[in-house]
């Protein structure tokens, strides 16, 4: 009769795959024991039972805790196990609700449930226009940080058999003028589309592309790549635009490759010679300098020599004449 019953049943069908891990079926078992053992005032041990709650979720591997906590149904028998999971009569009821704000007063004067309530507003925050519904992008990280409040004082619980929605112990009744600011503590869980999306998503197998988080694995493989490049101090620019202007001479380029090549020494007398014509604005304002001093000097040795030579040749051609004057 069993696999009759447990066709279609994911919830059983997840409880038994517990029941034959030992680390699940052995922290399964230890929360059992104080989470449905009953006092003299009929209710369990709370404390107890939250501690064990907190081990299961912590050590047992999510593909057989999550089985449990975000199977999905298609009939009330699955619901039912479904939300009666974590044990809702003792871990999650009690005799009378609390206001929700006082509920996360109390939950933040505890370290522990203080910062895993922190985890679940960042993890789980709801974004319309992202794909997933979710802010980060990541059902993973939600489904951690919803985990996570199971054992606490803030531990949620399905509120019924026919949703996925989902809420702690408490309601908004006696807020006053703190109505709205109750309502929306009250609602990032109850009308959590980014929740909702992660838990049915786990719970059809389809959460594959979004398991892992998209812009941040992008992001560290930018950054390891940059990492692993070697730090250049010459002109090459820190982006991967091609650059449109170059400060090193082609002799300085020319002599990089070939030290790149053949770890040669570069020709240091080359590119001196090569820097000499006008580098940068200082360089060739003294380069011109210095041409100008040049292009004056010689033009003056030219015009000196000239009336010289002149002057020799006459004074040549008198004294080769004079004796045929006198003659």
């Amino acid at each position: 009769v069993e696999p009759v019953l447990s066709k279609g049943n994911n919830c059983l069908d997840a409880a038994k795959a517990c029941n034959l891990n030992d680390t699940c079926k052995r922290f399964r078992s230890a929360y059992i024991t104080p989470c449905t053992s009953s006092t003299s005032n009929e209710i369990c041990n709370k404390r107890k039972c939250h501690k064990a709650l907190r081990l299961f979720f912590d050590k047992v591997p999510p593909k057989h805790s999550y089985g449990m906590l975000f199977c999905s149904c298609r009939d009330v028998a699955c619901t039912e196990r479904r939300r009666q999971t974590i044990v809702p009569v003792c871990s999650y009821e009690d005799r009378e609700k609390p206001n929700c704000l006082n509920l996360q007063e109390s939950c933040k004067k505890n370290y522990i449930c203080r910062s895993r309530l922190a985890d679940f507003f960042t993890n789980c925050q709801p974004e319309s226009r992202s794909v997933s519904s979710c802010l980060k992008e990541n059902y993973a990280d939600c489904l951690l940080a919803y985990s996570g409040l199971i054992g606490t004082v803030m531990t949620p619980n399905y509120i019924d058999s026919n949703s996925l929605s989902v809420a702690p112990w408490c309601d908004c009744s006696n807020s006053g003028n703190d109505i709205d600011e109750c309502l929306k503590f009250l609602n990032f869980f109850q009308d959590n589309t980014c929740l909702k999306n992660a838990i049915q998503a786990f719970g059809n197998g389809t959460d594959v592309n979004v398991w892992q988080p998209i812009l941040p694995v992008q992001t560290t493989t930018a950054t390891t790549t940059t990492a692993s490049r070697p730090k250049n101090t010459g002109s090459e620019t820190t982006n991967n635009e091609i650059p449109t202007h170059n400060d090193s001479p082609a002799c300085a380029n020319l002599q990089a490759q070939k030290k790149r090549k053949s770890n040669e020494s570069v020709d240091t007398e080359l590119c001196l010679n090569e820097n000499a014509i006008g580098k940068d604005n200082t360089a060739g304002v003294s380069t011109s300098h210095i041409s100008s001093e040049n292009s004056l000097a010689l033009p003056t040795r030219v015009y000196l020599s000239t009336p010289l030579t002149l002057m020799t040749l006459a004074l040549s051609l008198c004294l080769f004449l004079s004796p045929s004057v006198v003659l």
